[in-house]
Parts: C-alpha cells; structure tokens; sequence
C-alpha cells in the first residue's frame, strides 16, 4: 500500500511533467506564431516627373479608369463625375507648394484621386454604412445604400466624390457590362478596381500609364515597390495636417 508521502510525490512530479510539456508546447507555438503574416494594406505611389505628358494633355489613365467603372461624361461642369482626374499642384498642395519648388513638378498637374485614407472621414459621418473601410485599407461604396445625403462628399477635405444630379446611364461613352452602373441621387468615387484587385489585377489606371508614374502595392510588405519607393525617395501626401492619413503618396 503506498503511503501518503509518496502519493504527494509522485503526483507532484506529474503535474511538473503535465504543466512543463504545456510550457514547452506553448512556448514553441509561440515561436512559430511570433511573426504573423502583416495584413495586406494598398496603396499608391505617384511619380509627377514620371507624368510629364499630363502637361501636354495626356489623361490615358483617367480614360481607362473611367470607360471601367461606367463613369459618366457631361459637359455641363456642374455635373462633373470623376473618379480620377488633374489638378494644379498647388491646388493639391495647398500646404506645401512654394515658388521654389522644381519647375517640372511646380507647372505639372498631378493626378489625383480618392486617398483610401486609414482614418477617412467619410466613413465616420455615413448615416447608413453605404461607404466603410476594408481591412486593406480599400476606402468602399455600396451605391445601393447611398441616400444622396452627400455628408461624405462634405466630409472628405480632397474632393474626391461625386453626386449625380442627373441619370447618369444615358451618358456613359461606352457601356461596360461587367461593372454596375449608378442613378441618379448616388455618390460615386474611387475603389482602387477592388472588382480587379480580386482577379489579382492592378488598377485600370496603372495598366494604363505609358510612362509607369504611377506605381501600386502592399505597403505593408518590405519587398514590395511601393515600399522602396517611399524608403528611397522624399514623399509628400495631400493635406497630411489634417490627420486622415492619405495611401497615395507622390515622390519628390
């Protein structure tokens, strides 16, 4: 009959044994779990040298972007709609342009677009989710949700939406029936081609460039383009005081 003494030793000695094969184990999941993966977050890089045939008129990325997405062509100013487009660099930035800055930049219009900012203040005012940001950091619509209250395009400090007054249908160029189309009294902007992200696409717009200004990717991988460029050349942002944390970004 085993005494009591040693019943207490022996079990002792098993719980050690129990308890250390649980450290072991959750010492070496944790080894193999301490780096995971980093989530996915795209973004741009503009190169305005790059796009010196902006200057003379060239707007091939804008005609890729808009014949894929159905956006609509008016005449009438009032109704713009645009999801990709130039603008005067010191009108982009406001903040940072100076009578100093390189001629070549300084007189260049830059392409601008939606900024897929990490903390987007068109999202946070949407009173029915119909705008939400993805985990990748994709700045989203869903049209059906939109109520035409236009808080999102009041909201966003870069004028990168637009509302349709009117139908927009009858003025779309050249009907693409592989991306849905929007009505009247819906904002519309942006989605970085979400729809060709998914097929492992680049956007419309970067295919399109013929002098590769404008460069996409994961700016959370280490190895990617994107993430050279910025390390290896001086970049600003569009309105950076504001604190909405722009992804797309131009080299200096």
């Amino acid at each position: 009959m085993i005494s009591r003494k040693t019943f207490l030793r022996v079990s002792g000695f098993s719980m050690l044994a129990v308890a250390g094969k649980k450290v072991i184990a959750a010492l070496s999941g944790g080894v193999q779990n301490a780096a995971p993966p980093a989530v996915t977050r795209w973004a741009m890089v503009v190169d305005p040298r790059k796009c010196s045939h902006a200057a003379q008129g060239c707007v091939k990325c804008v005609s890729a972007c808009h014949a894929a997405h159905n956006v609509p062509s008016f005449h009438d100013p009032r109704h713009e709609v645009k999801w990709i487009w130039k603008e005067p660099f010191a009108r982009a930035f406001p903040s940072q342009a100076n009578r100093y800055t390189e001629a070549v930049v300084r007189d260049t219009p830059v392409m601008v677009f939606c900024n897929h900012c990490e903390n987007p203040p068109c999202v946070r005012v949407c009173p029915t989710k119909a705008t939400w940001k993805r985990e990748d950091g994709v700045v989203m619509m869903d049209w059906h949700r939109c109520i035409g209250c236009r808080y999102c395009v009041a909201a966003c400090p870069y004028g990168s939406r637009s509302f349709n007054w009117v139908d927009p249908r009858p003025r779309i160029p050249q009907l693409d029936a592989d991306f849905p189309t929007r009505t009247k009294g819906v904002v519309e902007k942006c989605n970085l081609c979400e729809e060709r992200l998914a097929k492992g696409r680049l956007p419309a717009c970067v295919e399109a460039c013929p002098e590769k200004a404008l460069v996409f990717g994961n700016v959370n991988d280490s190895g990617s383009e994107v993430r050279r460029l910025l390390s290896s050349r001086y970049s600003i942002r569009r309105k950076p005081e504001l604190g909405t944390d722009p992804q797309v970004f131009y080299i200096l």
